[in-house]
């Protein structure tokens, strides 16, 4: 323990702790921008870049020194004041000189209401802008799909550095050139869809302004909505369900399931369905090709392959593992290709006139939806694809209450789920759900304890051995890109065996999707989310894929059995090797 004198009040604080932490341990707010809290991933941003957290130290001769409470340090004795007159000046100057730099388009900039900039300027009371001058000038990068690079908006905190080279390991921003010119940007500037990101969304999630925000599809779908010409249907992913609630002010975790069907409905989408429906598809085909690897000596071990960030990963960084991942789509663009097909022939529908929009957590899901393998007869099986933060746009700009709106069911045909599918949306839920279908075909039936509570948690990295039948399964599960670099340079150097893997890029995994609402990293909103998920598996009446009656119909009906020659013609994929630059 050291003892200090903090604000005239002495205190005895933990060793080893920033000026910051033992002044947030004691009640203390002191403002901050670049600071990034990541500690249960054992990760803290102390760059100190913005100085924004200024506070006076004293020395014992009585003179004194301002010093960045983020990236300072405590030591005995210590005597700190964060509220003299100094201290608030010098933080009032650092955040007019990021406004005498910013642009000045609040309200029509995405981060409106929700800025850190914004905050900063109105709890330190600046109403001037008193460093009026010459701005940078730079060109906005709109070339990935998923996400939007405005430098001009950038106040170079390089949380998103952090975030992408430290936490993700992708490596693509850096700070860039020096004093004034300084901007955080890609190596030989190259526009985004040309470097090795994942577009995981992580970078947005951590930015304090609207310098990097998702591309908007939300003008296209209206259109396609209004067009009279056009079939509109609409899916939502598990994650989105018990994350929309908290755009509306409802406590974190709330499931909405039944409201967010009724609002998609009022928005005028003509059918509305669920993914889980998909995911409970994936499960057929992935547990199917498990087996198949397992029984007849294939490679392994196998890894799921429902996140586009992390496949994408896999694509730069691991180009010689290719081999292993599932050949699965993703469930959301499953869900596209069934419907352009199968459903459409059901509703009798020409496909040509049928839109696919889906509603998920992600923003690497609108890269997803343009790649070229991810179609079928140059069609593509998913047209649009809305963040749950784009969806509680559209629902505030067509003013409709959300909290008022009564419970409604998803469309049928594609519309049922099983507990399997919803977990899906949190770390560990995917193998989970492939090993509940695995061990029942396993062992030739339904297995009556569905809950393999040995693959949940929020570690970083984990692994358990479950049993299948007469197999043990050895599975390995990784959630964050970093995490997941580990686990899969440990398989390249054969320092650990699995039979499969989960791997999701974001925290949590899509509970903490970059397209959701912004949760401050937080991590307990993402545990309070993915605890709701679970909750809904538990209610569920159906707990396992394989007993979905809809899949059954499908296959009966469409697609025959798992692994036949027309679902690996319209549900599987294949991959791409992609430099790392």
């Amino acid at each position: 323990m050291a003892n200090i004198t903090l604000n005239n009040v002495k205190l005895q604080v933990a060793d080893g702790i920033t000026v910051l932490e033992a002044a947030r341990a004691n009640g203390v707010n002191i403002p901050t921008l670049c600071h990034m809290d990541m500690a249960d991933i054992k990760m803290i941003n102390k760059v100190g870049t913005c100085r924004v957290c200024m506070v006076e130290v004293v020395n014992p001769n009585g003179s004194s020194w301002l010093a960045p409470a983020c990236a300072t340090d405590i030591w005995d004795g210590m005597v700190i004041n964060t509220n003299t007159p100094r201290a608030i000046k010098a933080r009032r100057t650092m955040v007019e000189l990021f406004i005498s730099n910013h642009p000045k388009d609040c309200l029509a900039c995405e981060r409106n209401r929700n800025c850190e900039l914004q905050d900063l300027a109105a709890d330190l009371n600046i109403r001037d802008d008193r460093y009026a001058g010459k701005m940078s000038k730079h060109t906005k990068d709109t070339s990935s799909r998923s996400l939007i690079r405005d430098p001009e908006k950038c106040v170079l905190c390089r949380r998103c550095e952090t975030m992408c080279n430290e936490v993700q390991t992708v490596g693509v921003y850096s700070a860039v050139n020096r004093g004034l010119e300084t901007t955080i940007g890609t190596a030989f500037d190259f526009p985004m869809l040309d470097t090795a990101c994942t577009f995981c969304g992580q970078c947005i999630s951590v930015c304090p302004t609207g310098a990097l925000t998702q591309i908007s599809n939300i003008g296209e779908v209206w259109s396609e909505i209004n067009n009279p010409d056009k079939v509109v249907i609409v899916q939502t992913a598990p994650a989105v369900r018990v994350a929309l609630g908290e755009e509306f002010n409802m406590p974190v975790g709330t499931r909405v399931t039944g409201k967010m069907v009724a609002a998609l409905r009022r928005l005028g989408f003509d059918h509305v369905y669920d993914t889980d429906f998909a995911a409970d598809l994936t499960i057929m085909e992935e547990a199917h090709e498990l087996i198949d690897r397992v029984k007849n000596g294939g490679t392994l071990p196998m890894l799921t392959s429902c996140c586009p960030a992390w496949v994408k990963f896999i694509e730069h960084q691991f180009p010689t593992l290719l081999d292993i991942p599932s050949s699965c789509k993703s469930p959301h663009e499953m869900f596209g290709a069934i419907a352009k097909t199968y459903l459409a022939e059901k509703l009798g529908v020409d496909p040509g006139k049928m839109v696919v929009v889906s509603i998920m957590p992600c923003v690497a899901k609108k890269y997803e939806a343009a790649r070229e393998e991810l179609a079928n007869d140059g069609n593509a099986n998913v047209d649009y694809v809305l963040t749950t933060r784009e969806m509680a746009s559209m629902l505030r700009e067509a003013g409709i209450n959300f909290n008022s709106l009564p419970d409604e069911d998803f469309d049928k045909v594609m519309g049922e789920s099983s507990g399997a599918s919803v977990i899906f949306g949190t770390t560990g839920g995917v193998i989970e759900a492939a090993v509940r279908t695995a061990a029942s075909w396993l062992g030739g039936e339904t297995i009556k304890n569905v809950d393999f509570k040995e693959l949940r948690g929020m570690e970083g990295i984990r692994e358990a051995t479950v049993k299948a039948g007469e197999v043990e399964l050895k599975i390995g599960i990784a959630h964050g890109l970093g995490n997941a670099r580990t686990l899969l340079e440990n398989i390249r150097d054969g320092k650990c065996q699995y039979h499969a893997i989960e791997i999701m890029a974001c925290p949590g995994g899509c509970v903490g999707g970059g397209g959701q609402p912004f949760y401050g990293n937080d991590r307990t909103i993402i545990a309070a989310r993915a605890k709701s998920l679970y909750a809904e598996d538990e209610a569920k009446q159906v707990r396992c894929s394989h007993e979905n009656a809809e899949i059954k119909a499908l296959y009966a009906e469409f697609l025959e059995k798992p692994g036949s020659h027309k679902a690996h013609e319209l549900l599987h994929t294949q991959y791409v090797k992609r430099d790392k630059l």
